[in-house]
C-alpha cells in the first residue's frame, strides 16, 4: 500500500497568509513554508539514492544546508531500554496499568509534550531562501532529551523548543535518521516531565487513542482522541517505506513528532504523518514507539543508528524510452549513476552506468525496490547483485558496509 503521492514535502508555515494547500498532504508538521523572498518558485529533482552519501549524478550542483549534530552524550532512559540511565517517572492519575479517562490522560502527560520551531533554508535554482517552520516533540528525559520527526528539523538553521509552562529554549541536534523519520534534540533543562514509554506491539485495534500535539504550528497543547485504526500499515512516503499506527485522532500540519498515547498515558507513537483530500477523513499515522525506541537509542549514543548497511551508490530511475535516449541508455531501468570511492560497490566492482537487474534473485524494476531489498540486510551481509554492462550480464558478490552519516565521520576524524 503506498501514500507517497498523499505527503507532500513541506514544513509548516507560520506565516499569516499561507499558500493554497493541494487535495492530499503530508508529513504532517511540513505545512506550507513562510519564504523570506518575494516569490518562492519550487522546483523538486527527483533522485533516488541508495547511501545518502550525496547528490550523485543529478544532484551535484545542488547546494544543501546541513544541520550539524551536537555529540553524542548519554543513553535514551525508558520503560523499555535496559541501557536507561535514569527512571523515567511514573503517570500519575492512575495506578499501574489502569485505563484513565482522557482528561486524566492529559493532565498526567500533556507537560511532556512540546512545542517546536525552526528557521529553515531552502535552495531553489541555486538561491538561498529563509523561513520559519513548526512542529512538535516528546520529551523523552527529565535532563532534556525531546524526540520529534527529522522532516520538523530538517534543514534547520535554529531549532526551539517551547514547554507548556511557556518556557522556551534553545535546542541541540543530537541527531536524524531520514529513514524512520526521527531525530532527538537536547535541550539545557533538569526536572522535565518526561513521557512513560508503552509497549506499542501490545496494541489492539480499537483502542483508545490520545494525540497532542501543535497543529498549525500555533495552537499548541492541542488534544485530539479516536482509537488505534489499524496496526502494521505500510505506508510510503518520500520513497521510504514504514510500518505505522493508524489512528482517527485528528492529526493536522505541526501535530508532528508530537505524541500519542493509550489510555493509560503511556507513549505508543510518535505522529508523523496525516492523508487527507476530498471525501477522506480520519487518516493519521504514527511511528510504533517499540520501532522509535532502538533508534532514539542509537541517536542519542552515537549519532546515528548503527548495523544498517549500504551499497555506496547513487542511481538513477529510467522509466521511459526518452529519457532512456537523454541518458544514453539502451533500455528503461535502474541505473548507478555515481559509485563512492572505497565503498561495498567499489570494491565489489561496480560502475557507473551498470543497470541493476536483481538483488539476491529479487528482480529490481525502480530505486524504491532496491533500497527496500538492501534495508533488509546489515552491515556485513553479502547480496548478490546482477547487473547488465554493454549488454552482457554479471553477478558481483557485494558484502554491505555499515551506515555513518558524513557529519558523524566529520566528529570523529
Amino acid at each position: 500500500m503506498s501514500y507517497y503521492d498523499d505527503f507532500k514535502n513541506e514544513s509548516y508555515n507560520t506565516a499569516s497568509n499561507p499558500q493554497p494547500e493541494s487535495a492530499l498532504t503530508e508529513k504532517s508538521s511540513r505545512g506550507r513554508r513562510r519564504a523570506s523572498a518575494a516569490a518562492l518558485v519550487a522546483v523538486c529533482a527527483v533522485f533516488s539514492s541508495i547511501t545518502g552519501f550525496g547528490g550523485g549524478y543529478l544532484a551535484a550542483n545542488m547546494n544543501q544546508v546541513e544541520v550539524e549534530s551536537a555529540q553524542p552524550a548519554g543513553v535514551l532512559a525508558s520503560s523499555s531500554s535496559a541501557a536507561a540511565v535514569s527512571s523515567v517517572p511514573a503517570v500519575s492519575g492512575g495506578t499501574a496499568g489502569e485505563n484513565l479517562s482522557v482528561a486524566q490522560v492529559v493532565n498526567a502527560v500533556s507537560d511532556s509534550v512540546v512545542e517546536i520551531r525552526t528557521e529553515v533554508t531552502t535552495n531553489t535554482w541555486g538561491m538561498q531562501m529563509s523561513g520559519e517552520a513548526a512542529g512538535s516533540g516528546v520529551i523523552l528525559s527529565e535532563d532534556g532529551y525531546i524526540a520529534t520527526n527529522n522532516h520538523v528539523i530538517e534543514n534547520a538553521l535554529s531549532i526551539t523548543v517551547r514547554l507548556k509552562n511557556g518556557e522556551s529554549y534553545e535546542a541541540s541536534l543530537i541527531g536524524t535518521d531520514e529513514q524512520t523519520d526521527l531525530a532527538v534534540l537536547k535541550i539545557d533543562a533538569q526536572g522535565l516531565s518526561a513521557a512513560t514509554t508503552g509497549d506499542s506491539d501490545a496494541l489492539q485495534v480499537g483502542e483508545e487513542t490520545v494525540a497532542i500535539g501543535n497543529p498549525l504550528g500555533e495552537l499548541g497543547g492541542t488534544v485530539t482522541n479516536g482509537i488505534v485504526s489499524a496496526l502494521g500499515r505500510e505506508v510510503t512516503i518520500d520513497g521510504e517505506t514504514m510500518t505505522l499506527l493508524q489512528t482517527n485522532a485528528a492529526i493536522n500540519p505541526g501535530n508532528s513528532g508530537g505524541g500519542l498515547f493509550n489510555s493509560r498515558g503511556e507513549l505508543i507513537g510518535i505522529v508523523v504523518a496525516k492523508s487527507s483530500g476530498t471525501g477522506v477523513e480520519g487518516l493519521g499515522f504514527a511511528i510504533p514507539v517499540n520501532t522509535a525506541q532502538k533508534v532514539i537509542d542509537d541517536l542519542i549514543r552515537q549519532g546515528y543508528v548503527g548495523g544498517r548497511g549500504e551499497l555506496g551508490i547513487s542511481i538513477v530511475d529510467i522509466q521511459d524510452a526518452r529519457t532512456a535516449l537523454y541518458y544514453r541508455v539502451n533500455e528503461p531501468g535502474t541505473y548507478v549513476a555515481q559509485v563512492q570511492e572505497g565503498s561495498a560497490a567499489a570494491l565489489a566492482g561496480m560502475k557507473v552506468g551498470d543497470r541493476i537487474v536483481s538483488v539476491d534473485g529479487t528482480e529490481i524494476s525502480s530505486s524504491t525496490e532496491l533500497r527496500t531489498a538492501v534495508k533488509n540486510h546489515s552491515a556485513g551481509e553479502t547480496l548478490q547483485v546482477e547487473v547488465s554492462r554493454d549488454g552482457q550480464r554479471m553477478s558481483l558478490p557485494v558484502t554491505l558496509q555499515e551506515v555513518i552519516p558524513e557529519t558523524v565521520k566529520a566528529q570523529q576524524a
